[in-house]
């Protein structure tokens, strides 16, 4: 059975009002763009960023929207891009593709994945329909002795499949997996839509460690992120306030252990421009931290902005002295100046 965690109260000063997004600020057109301006990656339609540190490079991987006319999704493969500096990409083409999976149906179902490294070797999440009988969506792994792929399929089979998991929703609820080591070692998958779940994986990453748990969190959406820093645990998501819904924002709750007990602490930053959904991924890197995100404002030829057509972007991050994280102002300068400036 599943044991649930419960969080603490949701915190009284919740921030009242969606962050004001700064179309204006730093926008240049696109012959005038400085690196690090958003969105980061320009030559393909990404969204559902995650960032990985291997060393003095950055390894970003995204999903990858292929679709035109008034189709909103169309996604079949995982790309990864690498940067030593954040503001210079350089493309590797698909890491993974759902089709790698021979469980999976296969239909443009290739959904937010995350990548980790452990004893040298690289493994990568992600969530895809399955085939019958266990229809609806399941997380599967892939490995690789580069960060840059290809994966294969570590396993011949998902790592969970949807009748592994009977509480909330059904169909669509395995999915947006993150993936985190612990100091001593020790990994832990955490994924969801509408509910939270956190598993503890065997040392080989590829079998689950015990019971899956189920995480409260308010309004937890999708789009779950997981991080440590300076001894605390945070856990940042994708929210829909259901006393004021509208599109998404993210949201973050924090802990003294990653099994909670979870403390609500409220936005991160607001609604991504033009895109319903936004999604976190966020790291260290070089002594700063940065918060990725994606939106739906690039044009690549004759393909104008629309919802489904989502970008990533990327902007600096900051704490405060008791941890907490300051609230985010989404901007066309991106990362292009100075933090703070």
């Amino acid at each position: 059975m599943n044991r649930v965690l419960k969080i603490g109260l949701r915190s009284s000063t919740i921030i009242a009002a969606y962050i004001l997004l700064a179309g204006c600020a730093g926008q240049q057109d696109n012959a005038e763009r400085l690196p690090g301006s958003n969105p980061i990656i320009t030559d393909a339609f990404t969204a559902d960023p995650a960032p990985l540190v291997v060393g003095d490079t950055v390894y970003l991987y995204t999903t990858h929207d292929i679709a035109t006319g008034d189709v909103l999704y169309a996604m079949n493969d995982w790309l990864v891009y690498s940067s030593k500096d954040l503001r210079h990409w350089q493309a590797h083409g698909p890491a993974m593709r759902e089709a790698d999976f021979s469980w999976a149906e296969a239909n443009n179902s290739a959904w937010a994945a995350q990548a980790v490294e452990k004893d040298g070797k690289f493994y990568f999440y992600a969530p895809v329909k399955h085939k019958e009988p266990d229809r609806g969506f399941a997380i599967g792994v892939g490995v690789s002795d580069s960060p840059t792929g290809p994966f294969v399929d570590a396993r011949g089979s998902a790592l969970v499949t949807n009748s592994m998991t009977t509480v909330g929703r059904d169909y669509d609820q395995d999915i947006d997996p993150t993936v985190f080591i612990d100091d001593d070692g020790t990994p832990w998958l955490m994924w969801g839509h509408f509910t939270c779940f956190l598993v503890k994986l065997k040392p080989n990453m590829t079998e689950l460690d015990g019971e899956i748990r189920t995480i409260e969190l308010p309004d937890f959406t999708e789009g779950p992120w997981l991080f440590k820093r300076e001894g605390r645990y945070y856990l940042a998501y994708a929210t829909i306030d259901e006393d004021n819904p509208g599109n998404e924002r993210i949201a973050y709750a924090m802990a003294p252990a990653i099994t909670g007990p979870w403390e609500y602490k409220g936005l991160i930053t607001g609604e991504a421009r033009n895109s319903f959904t936004i999604h976190p991924g966020i790291i260290e890197f070089k002594d700063q931290w940065y918060f990725f995100y994606h939106d739906a404002q690039l044009t690549i030829g004759d393909l104008k902005p629309a919802t489904g057509r989502r970008a990533v972007a990327v902007e600096y991050m900051d704490f405060n002295p008791d941890g907490t994280i300051r609230p985010i102002t989404q901007t066309d300068a991106g990362i292009s100046g100075e933090p703070g400036s």
